[in-house]
C-alpha cells in the first residue's frame, strides 16, 4: 500500500517540490522537475540613473530641520541650505545631533556625580550628617511640644 502511494505521481512531485527546492539552487532543471517555481525573480531590473536614487523623496526642511542641519555641521549658514533636501540627509543630521546630545548628557552626568562626591565629602568633614540634622530637628519639635503643653497648662489654671 505504501509502495503504491510513493509511486503515485502527485505524491512524488510534492515530495520533490519540498525537498529539491531547499537542496538545489534555482535552475531550469529544478523548475521543470518541480513544475512550480519558487525563484520568480525579475531578470531585468530597473535602469538606475547615476546620481539619482530610485526611492528618493525630497522634502522642504522645516525651521527645526535647518537648525539641526546647522548644528550637525552639514551646512555653514542657513542661506546655504537648499529648498529641497532628501530625507537621508535630514536623517543623517538628526542622528549626528542625537549622538552629540548623548555625549553632552554623559558629560553632564559625570560632572554631576563628581560634584555630589565632593560636596558629600565636605559635609562629612563638617559633620553635617543626616543623623545629626534629624536629631536636632526632633529635639526642636520636642521643645516646641513642651512649651505648648506648658502654655495649655497655664491657661487651664
Amino acid at each position: 500500500m505504501l509502495g503504491q502511494l510513493l509511486k503515485s505521481e502527485p505524491l512524488f512531485t510534492s515530495i520533490l517540490r519540498t525537498t529539491d527546492f531547499w537542496r538545489r539552487p534555482c535552475t531550469k532543471d529544478t523548475q521543470i522537475l518541480t513544475r512550480r517555481t519558487f525563484c520568480n525573480k525579475a531578470e531585468a531590473t530597473k535602469k538606475v540613473i547615476p546620481g539619482r536614487s530610485t526611492f528618493r523623496n525630497d522634502r522642504r526642511p522645516t525651521a527645526f530641520d535647518k537648525k539641526i542641519l546647522l548644528w550637525a555641521g552639514r551646512f555653514k549658514k542657513e542661506e546655504d541650505i537648499p529648498a529641497l533636501l532628501s530625507s537621508e540627509v535630514i536623517k543623517a543630521a538628526t542622528s549626528r545631533v542625537r549622538i552629540k546630545i548623548c555625549y553632552i548628557t554623559m558629560a553632564l552626568t559625570l560632572l554631576g556625580c563628581l560634584v555630589m562626591i565632593i560636596s558629600g565629602k565636605q559635609a562629612a568633614r563638617r559633620d553635617d550628617t543626616l543623623l545629626r540634622m534629624n536629631t536636632e530637628k526632633k529635639a526642636m519639635w520636642r521643645a516646641e511640644a513642651e512649651t505648648e503643653l506648658e502654655a495649655a497648662a497655664m491657661k487651664a489654671q
